[in-house]
């Protein structure tokens, strides 16, 4: 029997992979055959999840990716056993919750550079022939956010909107490098930032009320991971410069 989204042996780097997503990301994917080099600012975390994958050639580089001189020197550390990646997963990512009366260009300028610089840093250097495996597939996590408004998240936002309004130009210009390149764009994820969330609202009901506009309810890491290893996968050789949408049915409102 064949499996389309077998990724023994292939080494995807996931960014975010200390927690939420990113860890659910980078545990699925090594269940698949995957080698996970994982990539987050804390330490501790990353070790905890790799504690968490399936035996396989798997590493950790803590690393922050707001310092973006700097990602260069990560990928080539990476590589530089002669390694090289065959996919990268940006699911690494900040939010404040902010009023844009109150939005100070700091805060603006963290969220861009973790969610959307670090990421076109991140293509730009997997797309040099030294690093990959004679291409490869990115799929960068955006949000539904990207597509409707949230209070006190214009930042986060724009950020996402920015990652799917890059995917499309870069999949054009990737695509003579065999490198497909798209994004998932998932609507409320039970993680860390969830259970953050539904403390500051103080609503019972926030899961009930969810329901009303998400209609299949609240969604795990792995319904994330699922779509990206599909995206990483044989599977979506004809697939790129487009976004997923796993959100539950929120956007079909």
């Amino acid at each position: 029997m064949i499996n389309p989204m077998d990724l023994s042996g292939k080494n995807i780097l996931v960014t975010g992979a200390s927690s939420g997503i990113g860890k659910g990301i980078a545990v699925f994917l090594s269940k698949l055959g995957a080698n996970i080099i994982m990539v987050a600012r804390n330490e501790e975390k990353l070790k905890e999840t790799s504690k968490e994958l399936e035996s396989g050639n798997h590493s950790y580089y803590p690393f922050d990716l707001s310092n973006l001189n700097e990602i260069e020197g990560l990928i080539d550390n990476i590589c530089s056993d002669g390694k090289k990646l065959n996919g990268i997963v940006h699911s690494a990512g900040i939010s404040r919750t902010v009023p844009v009366q109150y939005l100070k260009l700091d805060d603006l300028n963290s969220i861009m550079s973790v969610n959307f610089y670090s990421f076109i840093e991140l293509v730009k250097h997997f797309s040099k022939r030294k690093y990959n495996d004679n291409g490869g597939s990115v799929v960068a996590i955006s949000s539904i956010s990207s597509k409707v408004g949230a209070r006190g998240l214009s930042a986060y936002c724009a950020s996402k909107g920015a990652l799917e309004s890059a995917i499309r130009p870069i999949a054009l210009e990737m695509a003579s490098r065999n490198i497909r390149v798209n994004s998932v764009a998932p609507g409320m994820i039970k993680t860390q930032i969830y259970d953050g969330l539904t403390e500051i609202v103080n609503n019972k009901d926030f899961e009930k009320d969810l329901k009303k506009r998400q209609i299949l309810g609240l969604g795990m890491p792995d319904d994330v991971a699922y779509a990206v290893a599909f995206l990483l996968s044989d599977a979506a050789r004809f697939i790129t410069g487009t976004t997923i949408i796993v959100d539950g049915g929120y956007s079909a409102h």
